[in-house]
């Protein structure tokens, strides 16, 4: 699609503009070429916990033998590298003058727009064109290498970022959506399932998280926001049911001890359904291999 404001006044191409362009392009199909799945983590809102969700994913494909790599597409609000506690770590640019992933200490590889931030608190304020054209360089011009697959952490809702996202990567092989229990976020989540099927991708899953919390004393399930209906809701969009997550003071806690519940506490029961989480979407939408 032609993005607007981006070339001068007659809306022509300078020469080096193409070039550039066309540069872009091989180096996206090359890039993606090498990645076996590319999985993107949506929401209809913010406030789901889309990034945790994300975050705890990658880190359980990785953990699972998977050679994963985790793309932070939120431009505003890019805190992937924080949740994995490598946001000290610099970009490296390696001899072709890509940008080398920053690995988290499993393996898991990194890219976010937060390493180009001066500062953890600079607020990005950018026009559409802007904010397309980075998340395009973050997948072109980073070496991410041969991966088995890729998670991308979509900003929420159906705006320019997700919706570049989904261009850029034409055969993405899934899209898991995250809601938590409450209406509101269900009918935010139908329309961003919408929008993933009118860009004619067949693999969508479905998380719930927050979906219940376990008393540490009693062990008992309470349904904080309403009991949610996560495989009803599922069923009804025609998509795959992909398993809930509850809500634990540790999950929101864990980012601060520099790294995602998967890697912190393997034991957990959270990290158990993540890996099952993972086992589904294997199951589901990964290719059978003959």
């Amino acid at each position: 699609m032609p993005e607007h404001g981006h070339h001068g006044h007659g809306g022509e191409m300078t020469p080096e503009q193409q070039k550039q362009m066309i540069e872009q392009q091989l180096n996206l199909s090359r890039n993606l070429g090498q990645i076996k799945y590319k999985i993107a983590v949506m929401s209809g809102k913010g406030g789901v916990g889309k990034s945790t969700v994300a975050a705890n994913i990658a880190e359980a494909f990785q953990k699972e033998g998977f050679t994963t790599g985790i793309l932070d597409a939120d431009i505003h609000g890019p805190n992937i590298p924080k949740m994995l506690g490598v946001e000290d770590q610099d970009i490296m640019i390696n001899e072709e003058r890509h940008m080398m992933p920053v690995e988290a200490p499993s393996g898991l590889k990194v890219m976010s727009m937060a390493f180009m931030l001066d500062s953890i608190d600079t607020p990005i304020i950018w026009r559409g064109p802007q904010k397309t054209g980075s998340i395009k360089q973050l997948i072109a011009d980073v070496a991410w290498g041969p991966l088995d697959v890729l998670i991308i952490d979509n900003p929420p809702g159906t705006g320019d970022e997700p919706l570049t996202v989904l261009q850029t990567i034409p055969d993405i092989d899934a899209v898991v959506m995250v809601t938590t229990p409450n209406v509101v976020s269900q009918e935010d989540v139908l329309k961003c399932v919408k929008m993933v099927e009118m860009l004619n991708v067949e693999n969508i899953g479905l998380v719930e998280n927050m979906a219940y919390y376990e008393c540490p004393h009693c062990n008992e399930k309470l349904h904080i926001f309403g009991k949610g209906d996560g495989k009803d809701f599922a069923d009804e969009m025609e998509i795959t049911y992909l398993g809930d997550l509850p809500l634990t003071e540790k999950v929101s806690s864990s980012p601060n001890k520099g790294g995602v519940m998967v890697t912190i506490e393997p034991k957990s029961d959270v990290t158990k359904r993540f890996t099952e989480i993972v086992n589904e979407i294997q199951d589901d939408f990964f290719k059978k291999e003959d």
